[in-house]
């Protein structure tokens, strides 16, 4: 929900830069219309929306991305003076002082944290499961890299907002006023582009928010669907009867969503998406380590997760929602990502915990149809 409830952000600000503001109720207006919008893409045509218009998307974003690297530029006089603007802590990483490795093994520990969280999250695997064949998943993970560099050029536009200095613009000044900086791209493609490009810009912003959003909240519903209600409540639902409450479902999701932006305070859901990331690289050792052997016992794989979901979510909570923690280890201080800390821990504690669990005749015993084949 609360990562759904950033995506709803994204659209609200792009709607009330289309001039649909207010105050009050009237100024939950573009968030209500972005609600709407989302739950009738998803409701209507389940996957196939999202599936249908991310090529849309993708043109769209990669046609706004390269015009925004190209002429925004050109408008404030190079990259030279755009970098000159920008604070030298917002462009470099600090170099290390005394005994820490300082933000280098941040950065580190949490570009490969989160390259490994991201194919756990269920909507993830609900794109990959939905996908035709094995060989659109290989096409697709082939064109992955082209995604990143795209990553990289968006990374840019917060710097072409600082370099052009939209917050301080009066024309803009209301739109920063109620979406604070989230108002900043959309600031920056009113004033460097014409109103026409600008209108492609939000609507790429527009689907590049509405399709990880929709696929979102169906994952979310295929997982209560059938591992609750059919699992509990209906085992002998049909599939149109299971698909009628996915999609229910679904939209009680998008609604809960809806209610994080309107009565939580919106850090409230960067906070749940930082602990989103670290719970679900818990589930690593069970789901990917268990692809290629089956030496470790369930019971201490389970023991390990319970660690490293606890001492993830203490670390957090010690460092008031923030996402690194500081390791002293012999004098020397190790900043990193949480999520990688706490995977750690529970990967030593599945691996010492396994003779044990063992050795005290907690060793299951294999009931899979190839552990039968090859027996």
């Amino acid at each position: 929900m609360p990562y759904i409830a950033l995506q709803l952000v994204g659209l609200q600000v792009v709607i009330g830069a289309m001039g649909v503001t207010g105050e009050g109720f009237v100024g939950d207006i573009p968030l209500i219309i972005a609600f709407v919008i989302l739950a009738a893409f998803t409701y209507s045509s389940g996957l196939r929306a999202p599936a249908s218009i991310a090529i849309v998307k993708d043109l769209l974003i990669y046609v706004t991305v390269f015009a925004a690297a190209i002429i925004i530029p050109i408008h404030l006089g190079g990259f030279g003076r755009i970098f000159a603007a920008v604070p030298t802590e917002k462009l470099l990483l600090a170099v290390p002082q005394g005994y820490t490795t300082g933000a280098y093994s941040t950065y580190a520990t949490v570009a490969l944290g989160s390259a490994l969280a991201l194919l756990f999250y269920p909507h993830t695997m609900t794109a990959i499961l939905s996908a035709t064949s094995g060989h659109t998943v290989r096409r697709n993970a082939a064109l992955l890299p082209a995604y990143t560099f795209v990553l990289g050029l968006l990374a840019l536009l917060g710097f072409f907002a600082l370099a052009d200095g939209v917050d301080k613009l009066p024309e803009f000044a209301e739109g920063f006023r109620q979406f604070k900086n989230n108002f900043a791209v959309p600031a920056l493609f009113l004033h460097n582009f014409p109103s026409w490009f600008a209108g492609v810009a939000f609507a790429a912003i527009g689907i590049g928010a509405l399709v990880p959003a929709a696929i979102m909240s169906i994952a979310a519903a295929n997982l209560f669907t059938r591992n609750v209600y059919r699992e509990f409540f209906h085992p002998r639902a049909t599939d149109k009867q299971e698909a009628q409450m996915a999609k229910w479902v679904s939209l009680i999701v998008k609604f809960g969503a809806l209610i994080f932006i309107v009565f939580v305070p919106l850090q409230y859901a960067i906070q749940l998406q930082l602990l989103g990331g670290v719970w679900i690289i818990q589930t690593m050792p069970t789901v990917l380590i268990g692809l290629y052997t089956r030496w470790f016992n369930a019971w201490a794989l389970l023991i390990g997760w319970a660690a490293g979901t606890f001492a993830g979510t203490y670390m957090v909570a010690s460092v008031n929602f923030a996402s690194t923690y500081s390791l002293t280890i012999g004098g020397w201080t190790f900043p990193g990502y949480i999520a990688v800390y706490a995977l750690i821990l529970n990967l030593v504690i599945a691996i010492v915990a396994t003779p044990l669990m063992n050795t005290l005749g907690a060793k299951p015993q294999d009931q899979t149809a190839a552990a039968d084949y090859y027996a």
